[in-house]
């Protein structure tokens, strides 16, 4: 199985939708290990690491979030190098 790591960088109405607390639970499911926090830019960004699959699941999911948060676009990138994480954790802003 690969493991893979992704960041995620998502516009819209994100923010004060509960886009964080959902997209953790669904890391969580998915068995996937990393953290998501907001920006001060009204985005959210998060990073994945897990089998691929699971975190293109993730990806997807990324695309239109909880029932109340309106995606515009999710940025997908491969980061240099992953931050070791214990399991997928809410952040707080930057």
């Amino acid at each position: 199985m690969t493991t893979t790591t992704q960041h995620l960088r998502i516009t819209g109405r994100v923010q004060g939708v509960g886009y964080r607390w959902h997209m953790a639970r669904q890391a969580r499911a998915l068995g996937l290990t990393g953290w998501v926090r907001n920006r001060h830019d009204g985005s959210v960004e998060a990073q994945a690491t897990g089998p691929a699959d699971a975190v293109q699941a993730l990806v997807d999911w990324a695309h239109h979030g909880p029932e109340l948060a309106r995606v515009d676009g999710v940025v997908v990138s491969t980061p240099d190098a992953a931050e070791p994480c214990l399991g997928f954790e809410q952040r707080e802003t930057v």
